[in-house]
């Protein structure tokens, strides 16, 4: 027994001085908010141990609710479903009214929760307005012109265009299961700048798609540098407030008072989230202020022409958004890890929100298989 206690000492203490070493001080809270809370990776409500700044709300615009409020029902198929995968919000709005939510685990139309990658949308979005404003020329801006400690070697090349579609050609590898990777050091490190200043590009930008949360991190600088605000008081200020949503918005950072992860964590509720739905639905007017220009909406939500990383035409994503087809109607959708999805369907003038703790299987398409789950579902109800 003496000598088991000895032997775990000495790897208790050798895994320490490891990680000292390595200068990984960071897996430190890692540790602390995933494996001794429980969890082996990022939940829908780690945001509580994480530090973050507000994206203030302002005056509130509900919702309009329809004659029809919840009186579809979900379909049997999508129930086993929604159990399996820990669904925790589902909402369905259809001509700017909501059809169905519905909610489960103890959430409600005012719980927060994570929205991962889904804030990689809203930084686009923010892309766009700052455009608008004059304060980016275009997209085709160099990247460079806004961060100049990040200007070396190649890095000279990138656009801001080369960011948003995904084709940076940066030294970056997106793992969510590398403990000790980029990502999880982006997620859950102290120093998000200089993990992502010193990338390097080392493949030919704006030619092939390679999702990248990096890509999103850069952005959220260019839109500080541009703006000379943080990116949630921009956010507040030309999203959040004239949209009317109805409570604050936490938006994660490395450190208190640090950088927000824009690749990741906007902690809202569902139907605040779907704002963004609407507000791209509208082609960037929201009820009579244009808020975003439609040119922007279009490129956002077409494919960006490029190829994969095994050379075929990659056709399901744009500045920031993933897009597909089903049933013969054209989608294009916000998604984020765990299975965080704002689907918007302009055909049927339908935003579909789902918030859950799990996603489903990732398909050879670059889709998961619960977002066409979710999105059948809706169909059947709505059809």
């Amino acid at each position: 027994m003496k000598k088991i206690l000895k032997y775990l000492l000495i790897i208790f203490v050798s895994l320490n001085l490891l990680i000292l070493i390595s200068g990984r001080s960071w897996l430190y809270k890692a540790i602390s908010i995933t494996y001794l809370k429980g969890n082996t990776s990022s939940y829908i409500n780690d945001f509580i141990y994480l530090p973050s700044n507000t994206i203030k709300a302002g005056k509130h615009q509900e919702w309009g609710v329809s004659k029809d409020y919840n009186k579809a029902n979900l379909p049997e198929f999508i129930k086993p479903v929604n159990e399996s995968l820990e669904t925790v919000a589902f909402l369905v709005i259809i001509n700017d009214s909501i059809n169905f939510e519905k909610y489960w685990h103890g959430y409600s139309d005012s719980s927060v929760s994570n929205s991962f990658s889904i804030s990689k949308s809203w930084v686009s979005t923010l892309i766009g307005v700052a455009i608008n404003e004059g304060k980016i020329k275009s997209v085709d801006q160099k990247v460079c012109d806004f961060l100049p400690d990040f200007c070396k070697g190649r890095n000279i090349e990138l656009t801001i265009k080369d960011l948003l579609t995904m084709s940076s050609g940066l030294n970056w590898t997106e793992s969510y299961y590398n403990p000790i990777g980029q990502a999880a050091e982006a997620y859950y490190g102290n120093h998000l700048s200089d993990l992502i200043k010193n990338l390097t590009v080392v493949e030919t930008p704006g030619k092939v798609f390679k999702y990248n949360s990096s890509c999103t991190q850069l952005l959220t600088f260019i839109v500080e540098e541009a703006t000379g605000e943080t990116i949630s008081e921009y956010a507040s200020k030309k999203l959040w407030q004239p949209m009317g949503a109805k409570r604050d918005a936490l938006w994660s950072t490395d450190v208190k008072g640090g950088d927000e992860k824009g690749f990741c964590c906007i902690n809202s509720n569902a139907r605040d989230f779907a704002r963004l739905g609407k507000l791209y639905m509208h082609q960037g007017n929201w009820n009579g202020l244009q808020l975003l220009d439609s040119n922007y909406i279009a490129k956002a939500t077409s494919a960006a022409g490029l190829l994969d990383e095994k050379g075929n035409k990659n056709t399901n994503y744009g500045y920031q958004f993933w897009l597909a087809e089903r049933q013969g109607l054209p989608i294009y959708y916000s998604r984020g890890l765990w299975g965080q999805y704002v689907i918007c369907i302009p055909e049927k003038d339908m935003i579909i929100v789902r918030l859950g703790k799990k996603h489903g299987t990732y398909m050879p398409d670059g889709h998961y298989e619960d977002f066409y789950q979710f999105t059948d579902a809706v169909l059947e109800m709505y059809p």
